[in-house]
């Protein structure tokens, strides 16, 4: 079974918590898959991970390239794209997986200011413990550090 983390983003945009969390990802050797909603959040998305940070960038690509399976983060729109081989998945705007099986881990990042985005991330959280993953649920602070709430 995967490990299913819940990030509550509080205090920081998708855009300045994500990278991070696949900076993480990479260093352990993992492949990773981001799924989206929208093609244009996908897209704005994609081109952010090249210049977030003056010194470097992630090395990713979007599935609508057309070279899915060489890419180590592959953004996607499609809940059954796996072409990359990932071992970890990220959901973002209130995405929904095909099956979470096959990972190591996923991970649920969620607009605390979207209620929509709550109400699925909740609904989400039951799915997941139901099947028999392992969940867990983090809170940003005041000064944007996680703390595990649950």
């Amino acid at each position: 079974m995967a490990e299913v983390l819940f990030y509550h983003l509080t205090e920081s945009r998708l855009e300045e918590a994500l990278p991070e969390l696949l900076e993480r990802s990479l260093a352990k050797g993992w492949r990773v898959v981001v799924q989206f909603l929208t093609e244009e959040r996908r897209d704005a998305l994609d081109h952010h991970l090249w210049v977030y940070k003056d010194d470097g960038f992630l090395p990713h690509g979007s599935d609508a390239e057309g070279s899915a399976a060489l890419q180590p983060i592959l953004l996607t729109v499609d809940a059954a794209q796996e072409s990359n081989d990932p071992h970890v998945r990220f959901l973002v705007e209130g995405a929904t997986p095909r099956s979470l099986d096959r990972y190591v881990r996923a991970v649920y990042l969620f607009d605390g200011h979207d209620g929509e985005q709550i109400a699925r991330a909740r609904e989400r959280w039951a799915v997941e413990k139901a099947a028999g993953h392992a969940v867990t649920y983090w809170q940003q602070t005041d000064d944007r550090r996680w703390v595990k709430k649950a």
